[in-house]
């Protein structure tokens, strides 16, 4: 069997391009747990206001270490595909062990990058909800990633302790494209990959972002997910008779756009980040969230709830943790980048807060109301 294997498909070559795998899973499976749970935290989650680029850092490095995992994934499968099927199939306990570890491993990863990198192109073509499937499949790749570590864990000190250019006992000497070589390679690919689509991320990356779908640019010099027409606001947000209602308790008063333009205005540079890893700052200025609630008689710290006039849709509502209530940049934006809100981004007023996902920043707002 090894003699038909080619010298290239070495464990020293699967044992190191699995190393840079492995740490662009972990890093793409911790920044996906944030995500998460800052979408839907646990009791016990906090995550703060500040720095207002956290979010963009975390969720720009997950869909980067995603991306980038996909040729180091496929050159450490052709490194190890013969051996998949080496005789026996199966064998002793530890080596059906390690058998369906590598089957779920494989699985999962190709299904977790396959669908990571659909969403990052907002392309669907599944009837499962992407969030919830994407999420619990990860806990099976990482989980499968550390069985199958456990498992190799001999066979990687051992090829590790050699260098590279050094040929296992069964294997003849390489010919043709060395073993340092393949893995220069790999660096090679993968970087190529990453730059392909950092710019999303990175503004002074964008020139060379060619496969990133959103670049920075956009109506009022942001990118649009969702169109008023999509949230079906176009005619509700124009309304002659549309209010802002902000209620605490039995305290509730209700602001047209006039009233909120007279009220004291605040600017902020926030980024707007999204869980597709794009993101792009922006010159906000509305009115400070903790200013408008005062005028129901809300001080102090309180969580918040937001209501868009979108009738459905999955963040129609969400919840502003007091933390982001309280801080000076959290604004009810009526102006973007020196101009008023167009109505593809929020228009006659919107959300912004710092260091929060994108899908979060309500827009179109016709509620805010402070929760007991």
């Amino acid at each position: 069997m090894s003699a038909r294997i080619s010298p290239d498909r070495s464990p020293a070559v699967a044992a190191r391009i699995g190393i840079a795998l492995g740490i662009a899973v972990t890093i793409c499976f911790v920044t996906g747990l944030l995500s998460h749970w800052i979408q839907q935290p646990p009791g016990w989650f906090r995550w703060p206001a500040n720095p207002p680029w956290l979010y963009r850092v975390t969720q720009g490095g997950h869909v980067l270490s995603g991306v980038m995992a996909i040729p180091l994934l496929l050159i450490k499968l052709w490194s190890v595909y013969p051996r998949l099927f080496a005789r026996p199939l199966l064998g002793n306990p530890l080596h059906l062990l390690e058998r369906g570890s590598i089957a779920l491993l494989v699985g999962s990863m190709i299904f977790e990058l396959a669908t990571g990198l659909a969403n990052i192109a907002q392309f669907y073509p599944w009837r499962f909800f992407f969030p919830a499937a994407h999420y619990a499949m990860a806990f099976v790749a990482f989980g499968a990633l550390a069985v199958h570590l456990a498992v190799k864990l001999p066979i990687v000190r051992d090829a590790l302790s050699r260098p590279v250019g050094e040929p296992a006992a069964d294997q003849p000497p390489t010919t043709g494209l060395s073993r340092r070589g393949l893995l220069g390679a790999a660096v090679a690919a993968t970087t190529v990959a990453g730059l392909a689509v950092a710019g999303q991320s990175v503004p002074w990356l964008r020139w060379i972002a060619v496969l990133a779908p959103r670049s920075g640019e956009g109506p009022q010099g942001l990118p649009v997910n969702r169109t008023a027409g999509q949230a079906g606001v176009t005619d509700t947000a124009r309304a002659a008779d549309y209010r802002l209602v902000v209620r605490a308790g039995t305290n509730e008063r209700a602001f047209t756009r006039a009233e909120l333009e007279a009220l004291p205005q605040t600017a902020a540079i926030l980024p707007i980040a999204c869980v597709e890893g794009w993101s792009a700052s922006a010159h906000w200025s509305g009115v400070r969230l903790r200013d408008l609630l005062a005028t129901v008689g809300a001080t102090g710290r309180h969580d918040v709830t937001v209501r868009s006039l979108e009738q459905s849709g999955l963040y129609r509502i969400t919840q502003l943790p007091a933390t982001h209530v309280v801080d000076d940049q959290t604004l009810i934006a009526l102006r973007l980048n020196d101009a008023e809100l167009s109505l593809d981004h929020g228009y006659p007023c919107r959300l912004i807060a710092p260091n929060r996902p994108g899908v979060l920043q309500t827009k179109w707002l016709s509620e805010i109301e402070v929760r007991a």
